[in-house]
């Protein structure tokens, strides 16, 4: 999927710095229901020498909609594929679903240095 993800070059490449980007409306398919889960994903990184162009992003989240996939492969796909697309320093992905049967979910997946995380 990194082919759809896009990357502008890092403005300040010599600088350690955050970004955070939240997807408040991210949605899967549970491969044991066919129903559709709904999740906040954040992506926390400190980017090398690219960055992650929005649009794009938001097109890639959006290509899950209807995939079955269960919470954790999903974050760690996402991880996976971003690290790909732009090489961070250091990034972090974490999903927060919403409630299903009674049960919170959060997923958190990590990649990098964890002295650059803020």
């Amino acid at each position: 999927m990194t082919e759809t993800l896009e990357t502008f070059p890092n403005p300040h490449p010599t600088r350690d710095y955050l970004i955070e980007h939240q997807a408040p409306e991210f949605t899967s398919l549970c491969p044991m229901t066919g129903q559709p889960d709904f999740a906040t994903i954040t992506i926390r990184y400190v980017a090398g020498p690219a960055c992650l162009e929005l649009k794009s992003l938001k097109l890639y989240l959006q290509s899950f909609r209807s995939k079955g996939i269960f919470y954790e492969d999903v974050t760690n796909v996402i991880l996976n594929d971003l690290v790909a697309a732009c090489s961070p320093k250091w990034m972090v992905v974490e999903s927060r679903w919403s409630v299903r049967g009674g049960i919170h979910s959060v997923i958190t997946a990590e990649h990098g240095d964890r002295s650059l995380r803020s």
